[in-house]
């Protein structure tokens, strides 16, 4: 099968030949798997965070390809407002700080937020967000579409949709207590980022993007992190429309929900809202297996292979039954884009990820147990 043609029966609740596969990786990851591939940075640069290259993508045999726009399209390219400073300042102004990581595969860094441009009441008036109708910022899906849309399956990206990118502006402790005691003027903070990501992921979709990667992260380790009537009021209502609108111009269109940690409370809200895809599911937060048999029929799955533990920590072996049995049970009758749930980290041994990538794209759907004739419980 094409790439695109798997992930798509997949979405569709139908049995691939093999299960959909997307992975992404941290920079200091993806120069350890670039030098082990033999592979040299070309042209064919991504610009998320990962720093893959679409070469590198295509040649694990990945099915997805993803063109960022939007606040993470600027906390991505980092890089280019620094100018090798330590700290630095994106384009929305918020103020940004490198810190640095041992492991024992060598020094990685991540950014952290350490200043917000809206977090006195004053400068809410006055703020202004870039420009979502800027040519440059669709470059990447605008190649994508062009020279892959035929083999792959496009995403665009619009993660941090509403409530990470308000919080990144007012701060987040401000942002949790507006809502409490502020309840407009967080309403007024929450759309800055709503209207400017709905305006990017319009431009996605006219230029052809075969889904839309929406979300923000709203759960912790084992609950969320605001109460689901706190989710419902503020973000729910904006999300819904966000959805509606992106169908209404496409009907084919397939919308993916991003958030980290444990939202058992909400899928059911997500599901009636429009989203197709739920993203990462962490099973150190939500088990796999409750999720397909409760929402299985309803809502398709992407990711499920845990980073926290297996991944990094685990053998080989273990990362292998992991697979295996996400592909028994999510990915029975369909429904499983396969992957890490989040990007993979530099602490991780390379024949752990090797062995994810060989079991995914090597095991057939009907070596995987994860055909049936039957779908029980709803699943």
């Amino acid at each position: 099968m094409k790439h695109r043609d798997r992930v798509l029966a997949a979405l569709n609740h139908e049995v691939p030949d093999r299960c959909p596969m997307q992975i992404s990786f941290t920079p200091e990851f993806a120069c350890r798997l670039r030098s082990e591939m033999g592979q040299s940075r070309t042209s064919a640069q991504s610009r998320r965070g990962s720093r893959n290259t679409f070469e590198l993508e295509c040649a694990l045999g990945e099915d997805l390809l993803l063109a960022p726009a939007g606040w993470i399209y600027s906390y991505y390219l980092n890089d280019r407002y620094r100018d090798g400073a330590s700290s630095y300042m994106d384009e929305w102004g918020v103020q940004w700080r490198d810190i640095g990581y041992q492991t024992r595969f060598g020094t990685g860094s991540y950014s952290e937020m350490i200043a917000h441009p809206l977090a006195e009441d004053s400068a809410i008036e006055a703020y202004r967000p870039p420009d979502p109708n800027r040519p440059e910022l669709y470059e990447e899906a605008e190649k994508l579409v062009r020279d892959y849309r035929d083999e792959y399956w496009i995403v665009g990206m619009t993660v941090c949709t509403i409530f990470e990118t308000a919080w990144a502006l007012r701060g987040y402790e401000r942002l949790l207590t507006d809502f409490v005691l502020h309840p407009e003027l967080a309403e007024r903070i929450l759309d800055i980022p709503f209207h400017y990501h709905l305006a990017a992921a319009q431009k996605l979709v006219d230029l052809g993007v075969d889904m839309i990667w929406t979300g923000d992260d709203v759960g912790m380790q084992s609950r969320m992190l605001m109460s689901p009537a706190t989710w419902r009021r503020f973000l729910k209502p904006r999300l819904a429309d966000f959805i509606a609108s992106l169908k209404q111009q496409n009907p084919r269109l397939k919308t993916a929900y991003h958030t980290d940690g444990c939202v058992y409370p909400i899928i059911p809200d997500l599901i009636d809202i429009g989203v197709d895809v739920l993203n990462p599911i962490q099973p150190q937060s939500m088990d796999p297996e409750r999720l397909k048999r409760e929402f299985g029929r309803r809502l398709c799955f992407w990711g499920t292979i845990d980073i926290q533990r297996t991944l990094p920590f685990g053998t080989p072996e273990d990362v292998k039954a992991e697979v295996l049995e996400r592909l028994r049970t999510v990915g029975r009758n369909g429904g499983l884009i396969l992957g890490p749930t989040h990007n993979v980290q530099l602490d991780t041994p390379m024949e752990n990820f090797w062995a994810l990538v060989k079991t995914v794209t090597e095991t057939p759907y009907h070596c995987a147990g994860a055909i049936r004739t039957s779908v029980p419980n709803g699943a």
